[in-house]
């Protein structure tokens, strides 16, 4: 596979909710590089799985991320409790996860020529698929904070939950993705922790810009 030379290359981990998807995006635009929210990934498998069961297996999975649009991520569908469970689920197998790997790589190392590079959120972005980015975040926050974001996101698309049905979802979610045995969820000694608990948006954005300004212009 070639790789680009010379572009930025921006890795994001963190636990559902914590605002790595808003950065993610905000970094995205402040820099001109392409974005890639990899859990939407494993949640449009999990949704394939959910509606062709009987004829979901790795050769169709296979075929479906070789075609797979980035906007295709973008679906509604994509976003319910039980497709962001399944998800979870279908991420423990170690095949699946190949699979996925090498559109992951692809998109971080050699993204269309019009972005200056690439930036990647998800649960083993700078554990696994990009150990040599340019700058690694770790982003996190308080479980009860990230439920009520979460929370406050479904009711905004009508979704008919609960706070306590979202945080017993999360807590079951953080649990999966940080016990599974291959790739788990973790922070990497190089990658910089921001804690958005308290902080806005914009103040959290801010804090990343700096980091990432203070390198660039070095």
């Amino acid at each position: 596979m070639k790789y680009r030379r010379n572009i930025i290359t921006v890795a994001i981990d963190s636990p559902a909710a914590a605002g790595a998807g808003t950065q993610g995006k905000l970094i995205s635009k402040e820099y001109n590089l392409l974005y890639l929210d990899t859990g939407k990934i494993y949640r449009l498998i999990a949704k394939l799985k959910l509606d062709n069961n009987k004829k979901f297996n790795y050769k169709f999975l296979r075929k479906k991320i070789k075609n797979i649009k980035i906007k295709e991520l973008n679906k509604r569908n994509l976003l319910n409790n039980k497709v962001a469970y399944a998800a979870a689920i279908i991420a423990k197998d170690i095949k699946i996860r190949n699979i996925i790997k090498k559109f992951q790589i692809k998109c971080a190392y050699n993204p269309p020529k019009r972005f200056s590079g690439s930036v990647l959120d998800g649960r083993d972005i700078t554990s696994v698929i990009m150990k040599k980015a340019t700058f690694k975040f770790y982003i996190t926050a308080n479980l009860k904070i990230r439920a009520n974001r979460r929370f406050i996101e479904l009711k905004k698309l009508n979704k008919q939950i609960t706070y306590k049905e979202v945080l017993k979802s999360l807590k079951n979610r953080d649990y999966l993705d940080r016990n599974r045995k291959y790739n788990p969820l973790k922070k990497t000694k190089d990658s910089i922790l921001i804690n958005t608990s308290k902080l806005s948006k914009k103040a959290c954005f801010k804090k990343i810009k700096a980091i990432m300004d203070k390198k660039l212009k070095a």
